[in-house]
């Protein structure tokens, strides 16, 4: 199989690249095998594209790109895989490795202004802001956001507007943002997963592609993350203590204060070594049952759901004490419930994140 040298199959490898937004093996075999059944006048097949031919074919790709500013990058797909197809396992489940063309130099958010209009960006910033900060908290590290929840951020709030009426905000952003119709907002969160933006789990989370990591990388670390730890926004982006890339999806230390993270596909491979699963930050024991994404969300709703129905188990006690007290002897007051919101602060601390 011809792979020496930057050809007409290049080219049209390169093209075929271009016309997506990402790309894995599996989606490259039968593009290659058309491409050179075409160049090699001979019949490939797909099954005959091996890992070594595609990483050549982006070797080759990348070397006539990058005078322009661009390179194909890959990252492993974040995403927990689905329990039925992996036995439930899904920490012993390779992911897919993910290719994306990514501009080495421009602001992914300014690249979007060549199809997005400035209320269209400012919604989208309005995105990442509900999924990196209000969704990502010391509680729940959810870094996602739900169809309900994206659809609410059509309207500008009272502070954006007042920002984005800021004269400096104008100059660069053309006016004060408008909020979007709730049509408009569910056709941008539609294009951000056609385009490859974001991608939608069965349960209607919203989270980023690895395409959109890997491209938007250095501004999310640049606008959630605090240099010197004084804002309130200090730490949000975290990383994989094995590869180093930021996990969005993955496995966190029991402690809140560490920053010990771990992707889903990272855990088995760091841990196999070692005599005990520790943190790799703190050396607590790592406890396997905290997580970062869409099963954070779920844990936390979980938390929730027990502490509304304690407090009802709870006032309902409390009626019927007060009722037996006021009957046996009127001087009497009702019960204190001064402790209730104490403990269901420390049961929301320490409750468990199990799956």
């Amino acid at each position: 199989m011809d792979t020496d040298g930057y050809n007409d199959a290049n080219r049209a490898f390169l093209q075929a690249f271009m016309g997506r937004s990402s790309m894995t093996l599996e989606d490259a075999q039968p593009i290659l095998a058309a491409i050179l059944s075409t160049h090699e006048r001979r019949t490939v097949d797909p099954e005959d594209i091996t890992q070594e031919h595609f990483t050549s074919y982006i070797s080759a790709a990348n070397t006539a790109i990058s005078p322009f500013d661009l390179e194909i990058r890959s990252t492993l797909r974040q995403t927990q895989p689905d329990p039925s197809t992996t036995n439930g396992n899904t920490t012993e489940t390779t992911p897919d490795r993910v290719y994306a063309l990514v501009n080495t130099t421009s602001d992914p958010i300014t690249q979007l202004s060549t199809t997005y209009t400035a209320d269209e960006i400012a919604f989208v910033k309005r995105i990442l802001d509900f999924m990196f900060d209000t969704n990502n908290t010391r509680l729940c590290e959810g870094m996602a956001i739900s169809s309900i929840q994206a659809i609410q951020q059509a309207k500008v709030s009272a502070l954006d507007r007042r920002h984005s009426e800021n004269p400096a905000t104008q100059a660069t952003q053309g006016g004060a943002a408008q909020s979007l119709s709730m049509t408009q907002a569910e056709s941008m969160m539609r294009n951000l997963v056609d385009e490859g933006w974001l991608e939608k789990s069965k349960a209607g989370i919203f989270s980023l592609t690895p395409r959109a990591l890997m491209e938007l990388r250095s501004w999310l670390i640049s606008t959630y993350n605090d240099d010197d730890g004084n804002s309130r926004r200090a730490g949000r982006i975290k990383f994989c203590a094995a590869c180093k890339d930021i996990v969005t999806v993955g496995q966190r230390c029991g402690e809140r204060d560490c920053k010990g993270r771990l992707h889903d596909h990272c855990v088995r491979n760091f841990f196999r070594m070692q005599q005990a699963e520790k943190c790799p930050v703190c050396k607590q024991d790592w406890p396997g049952d905290k997580f970062v994404g869409e099963r954070a969300i779920a844990a936390s709703n979980r938390r929730q759901s027990r502490n509304v129905n304690s407090h009802s188990n709870a006032s309902a006690s409390a009626d019927v004490s007060r009722g037996s007290a006021s009957q046996s002897s009127p001087v009497l007051g009702g019960v204190d419930g001064a402790d209730d919101d104490d403990n269901d602060e420390q049961e929301e601390e320490d409750g468990s994140d199990e799956e």
